[in-house]
């Protein structure tokens, strides 16, 4: 139990305490193509490091802020803007080194007392959330004030190696099998989107038919595509197909946030969508929120509830994320929700959208934010196909996409139990023993 456990202040425990360089030593004008990764925050979401696209610099230049050089065991926090990030470097981190960028600060641990990942486990907790920002202040940019100096005096609690071990090992389980998930998501995704931009993107399939060739598709599909092109306002596209608004076969919905001050609004069962709740990479549906509000919330404000299928952009701001309804849901106004008005399930919609997103962000406007509106959606030109076909498409993808919305709701039902496990393994409240035969009942 914890009381049988020592408390001991991170400096104890820390062979290092080290914050990132000066905002001016690393600047775009320094990345190269390849060389020593850097590190933002948006690798630091979970509780590993998560390795995808880096910014480098040179190892020459590494070597010159060798005080922010990490490597595997380290571990990372967050000291300005997005506080309260936590996360270590793996033993199969891709890269043995890295260097942190001026927004991070790092702790490397006396191994022989202190786990890097017990430690990164005790800070996602809310009493070690809490003492870690209990020195920051939310004023402009959030920061913590003299992070080095007040992250040595923090006192945690430091049980035997094994059961730091073993506490490390449960909660890494849960987060294995969320990993195994994303990376199998993001497969399934490709897959779909593959399949989008050959059918509707390259035409692989008139192609084929026009040099004929074999599409590779079952004939009753293959059927539903024409032998050539024909002229249009766009250059060549399908016969048969169209050039259209890429709002004409489809329904804009806007958002709406029910008034603050009346309580009776908000804390409800009904998920309230903003771009802070944008699917994470890995995921495609919007399956739960923030934030909730009531039906009455609904029925008092210009908020209305989005039927499964449906696709979220946000268009002011961060523009151009997106997420695809998988459960009924409210929105902000910073967001609109496009639904098909052709009686399909959404995944089509959701495949267009995001081949003309970019397009959508470069004609954004707006002297503060920037911002897409109605009339953006409505003068972007697409080729449209006949109905059967973006029907055929999402007959196709169904299983991919559905394989993949249950495998989401199974890493948030994971996320759950595992932030449920967290502090009570941390404290002590909950055994080893008994937090490993949860475990094995669901990992």
């Amino acid at each position: 139990m914890e009381s049988e456990w020592s408390r001991l202040r991170i400096d104890q425990v820390a062979e290092k305490v080290a914050m990132g360089p000066f905002g001016s030593s690393i600047k775009v004008s320094t990345f190269v193509p390849i060389g020593v990764p850097v590190i933002s925050g948006q690798h630091l979401h979970g509780t590993r490091l998560e390795d995808s696209e880096y910014n480098f610099i040179t190892p020459e230049h590494a070597e010159k802020l060798k005080n922010a050089n990490v490597y595997r065991g380290d571990v990372i926090f967050t000291h300005a803007g997005n506080i309260g990030q936590v996360a270590y470097i793996p033993p199969c981190s891709k890269y043995d080194r890295y260097v942190i960028s001026q927004r991070q600060f790092f702790m490397r641990c006396n191994k022989t007392l202190i786990k890097p990942s017990f430690v990164t486990y005790y800070f996602k907790t809310h009493e070690g959330q809490h003492k870690l920002l209990a020195n920051s202040s939310p004023s402009g940019v959030p920061s913590i004030a003299q992070p080095v100096t007040y992250l040595r005096s923090i006192e945690i609690p430091v049980p035997p190696l094994l059961v730091q071990e073993a506490i490390a090992c449960i909660l890494g389980a849960f987060d294995d099998k969320i990993e195994l998930n994303r990376r199998m998501n993001r497969t399934l995704e490709e897959m779909a989107q593959a399949i989008f931009k050959s059918w509707f993107v390259d035409f692989d399939p008139v192609r084929a038919k026009a040099d004929g060739r074999d599409t590779g598709l079952p004939s009753e599909i293959a059927d539903l595509f024409p032998d050539g092109f024909e002229e249009s306002e766009m250059g060549e596209i399908p016969k048969g197909w169209s050039s259209t608004s890429f709002t004409d076969s489809i329904e804009v919905i806007g958002g709406g946030t029910p008034k603050r001050s009346s309580s009776e609004y908000w804390g409800g069962s009904i998920p309230w969508f903003s771009v802070v709740d944008t699917p994470a990479d890995g995921e495609v549906f919007a399956i739960s929120t923030k934030q909730t509000v009531t039906q009455l919330g609904i029925d008092n404000s210009s908020a209305r509830i989005l039927p499964v299928g449906t696709t979220i952009i946000s268009a002011r701001g961060t523009v151009g994320n997106l997420a695809l309804v998988g459960v009924p849901m409210a929105m902000n106004q910073s967001c609109y929700g496009l639904r098909d008005q052709r009686n399909l399930k959404g995944y089509f919609l959701y495949f267009a959208t995001e081949a003309v997103v970019d397009t959508l962000r470069q004609r954004g406007h707006g002297s503060v934010f920037n911002t897409i509106t109605r009339d953006t959606l409505h003068s972007l030109r697409v080729a449209s196909p006949p109905d059967e076909v973006a029907s055929a498409f999402e007959r196709v993808v169904q299983s991919l996409m559905l394989r993949l919305l249950v495998s989401q709701q199974e890493s948030r039902t994971l996320a759950a139990l595992r932030d449920t496990l967290l502090p009570k393994l941390i404290s002590g409240e909950l055994r080893v023993p008994d937090a490993e035969r949860i475990a094995e009942r669901v990992v």
